[in-house]
């Protein structure tokens, strides 16, 4: 999943007044659209600072750290996918599992609008997750969790819409979902092409 990016001329970026809330806002924002293409290590504070137009003394009054930055832009990722995932997931026009394929739809059409530049922010900051502070660690595992319980709480109404045996474990179903997902999303990032999260999700479902 995907957001807008924030888009600057080339060149030295114009110096806009801004109040210090869209400032902040600004910053996390394009940290989100450098974070889902590069990951934490690879970007320097600089790379933000130089896109926005915001000087680093400005960055400072409100992060104490590029770790910190870090950690609210991934929080701020995890609210925007867990909506996201809201929208879809409690779709009562669509039946439980068919609910998934929204999922998937809306993360094919991200990955070609930014020409597969830019995956999925947690399975970045997962994979240079021993190069990371430890505090990023506790919070990957906590978002990845909302994420497997709101997908089960699917996966439960399907049990009783009949589309899963009565037997299903949903939250172990849901787990392999997620671990799936993100080798998906990074597939699909190296081939250039949706077809790995066609794949994904019709094996998904054929399991399920």
């Amino acid at each position: 999943m995907t957001e807008t990016p924030v888009r600057g001329r080339r060149g030295r970026p114009p110096k806009v007044p801004r109040e210090h809330g869209d400032t902040r806002e600004v910053l996390l924002h394009c940290g989100v659209e450098i974070l889902t293409a590069q990951g934490l290590t690879a970007t320097g504070i600089d790379t933000v600072l130089k896109r926005v137009g915001v000087p680093k003394g400005s960055f400072y009054h409100y992060f104490d750290s590029k770790e910190s930055f870090g950690l609210e832009v991934l929080q701020r990722y995890a609210e925007y996918f867990a909506r996201r995932l809201d929208r879809r997931l409690l779709d009562e026009d669509q039946l439980p599992l068919q609910r998934l394929a929204g999922i998937v739809e809306d993360a094919k059409a991200g990955m070609i609008k930014y020409d597969f530049e830019r995956g999925c922010l947690v399975g970045n900051l997962g994979q240079e997750v021993g190069a990371l502070p430890d505090s990023f660690r506790a919070e990957l595992q906590a978002v990845l969790a909302d994420w497997k319980q709101r997908l089960a709480a699917c996966l439960r109404l399907a049990v009783e819409a009949g589309q899963l045996r009565l037997d299903t474990d949903c939250d172990k179903l849901a787990e392999f979902f997620w671990i799936g997902w993100e080798g998906a999303v990074l597939r699909a990032k190296l081939d250039r092409s949706v077809h790995p999260l066609d794949v994904f999700i019709d094996g998904f479902l054929e399991r399920a």
